[in-house]
């Protein structure tokens, strides 16, 4: 009997996705092996929503084509999985086993997950349920346990450092100090490379509380030695000893109903 893989991917889009899914369909494809890819994400596999990509055009020059050609989804846990009723009310339900059903009735012998960590978690936990899963480190962020880089970050590090290049001239010419707010959380990987790589000054990052004194020290010294400007890299995630990180996604998303 012919073996079957799915393909799912989740969280943001970055870098690499689609080449990853080529990698995977071309080794599938040395093995006999038929590929099948699930519509946005974990949503498409809870609707049970797929298709088959091996020798479908969809899946053609995907090397250079950024995002990816089965979608994704965000904010989406199969465990706690938030549903709107027709009333306007929400609530949460473990859609697990009804993945786990669908991936059985479906005859697919693995699935890929290609994600961040919340990704993964969910692929583990349908593992411990009996389903062979592959998890796919993916975040720009660079915050999977136990991997070394999960791709996507290497290109997010560049663009933020190009950022820089470009900022430097523009701060020294008007003798501005510039504040590069990069991604991340909870994680300061991208803040932190960026600044080493950019030549910035300071470097705010969420696992290291800031003092702001501190900050405008560092800038009145620079001052004092002729430097009239200055260049500084927060993480989005950032906060101050004793205070809050600026970022509120809970409140964004209920007050404009998009997510953050």
């Amino acid at each position: 009997m012919i073996k079957k893989v799915a393909i799912l991917v989740n969280g943001g889009d970055c870098s690499g996705l689609n080449p990853v899914i080529r990698g995977i369909m071309k080794t599938a494809k040395e093995k006999n092996i038929e590929c099948y890819g699930f519509i946005d994400g974990f949503r498409g596999l809870i609707k049970n929503d797929y298709i088959r990509l091996d020798n479908n055009p969809i899946a053609n020059g995907l090397l250079p084509k950024g995002g990816s050609i089965i979608g994704s989804s965000t904010n989406t846990i199969v465990f706690n999985y938030k549903i709107e009723n027709p009333d306007g009310t929400t609530e949460y339900k473990d859609l697990s086993d009804l993945c786990v059903e669908n991936i059985k009735n479906d005859g697919f012998d693995c699935v890929f997950a290609l994600g961040g960590d919340s990704t993964q978690k969910s692929a583990r936990d349908l593992f411990v349920k009996g389903i062979n899963m592959i998890g796919v480190p993916k975040t720009i962020d660079n915050d999977v346990a136990c991997t070394d880089i999960t791709f996507g970050y290497n290109t997010a590090v560049q663009v933020a450092t190009d950022a820089l290049d470009r900022l430097h001239t523009t701060a020294e010419t008007h003798h501005r100090i510039m504040v590069l707010e990069v991604m991340g959380r909870f994680a300061g990987w991208i803040a932190l490379e960026s600044a080493i790589s950019g030549g910035a000054d300071a470097a705010l990052i969420p696992e290291i509380p800031y003092d702001i004194n501190k900050v405008v020290d560092m800038i009145n010294n620079r001052i004092s030695e002729g430097k009239q400007f200055s260049v500084i890299v927060v993480s989005e995630g950032a906060k101050p000893i004793n205070g809050e990180s600026s970022v509120y996604e809970a409140n964004i998303d209920e007050g404009s109903g998009i997510s953050t």
